[in-house]
């Protein structure tokens, strides 16, 4: 009875590590997501803003389609989203932004609430943002046109 119990543990512990070390071979081969809750994005005024708590993270990319109601954002894994704008929505650069400054090409950063269709409610776009990853701080794009 007591060698069961013993030769029970033995292999329950076996199992335990050979799954924690599976686990951490796995997490290796993966990339990194994009807009992981470890970045901090910089605005050029030097703000920092922590990716959002309760479904507020930033949308990250590139506009390719702009209009006075909403943006579409490329994603750097390729996907897309739409993000509403309103009068309400600041937009930030090295001094205030306006809705005429979100033009095809131009790197956002977008802060907001995603609503239940995965439309994002936009209340902070950034202009051409920094970011701060483990790696350290991303290098500003360009000025938009």
């Amino acid at each position: 009875m007591k060698n069961v119990t013993v030769l029970t543990v033995v292999l329950l512990l076996i199992g335990l590590g050979a799954g924690f070390f599976g686990g951490m071979q796995y997490q290796k081969n993966q990339r990194p997501s994009f807009g992981s809750a470890n970045e901090t994005f910089v605005n050029q005024q030097g703000r920092r803003s922590v990716t959002g708590q309760n479904n507020n993270r930033p949308v990250t990319g590139e506009i390719i389609s702009a209009d006075d109601k909403s943006i579409t954002v490329k994603i750097v894994d390729g996907s897309s989203k739409i993000v509403l704008i309103s009068d309400s929505t600041q937009i930030q650069k090295s001094d205030p932004g306006a809705k005429s400054d979100l033009k095809i090409g131009v790197k956002v950063a977008v802060f907001g609430s995603v609503n239940s269709d995965g439309i994002v409610s936009a209340s902070n776009i950034q202009l051409n943002p920094q970011t701060q990853t483990r790696e350290g701080f991303g290098t500003p794009s360009a000025s938009p046109k």
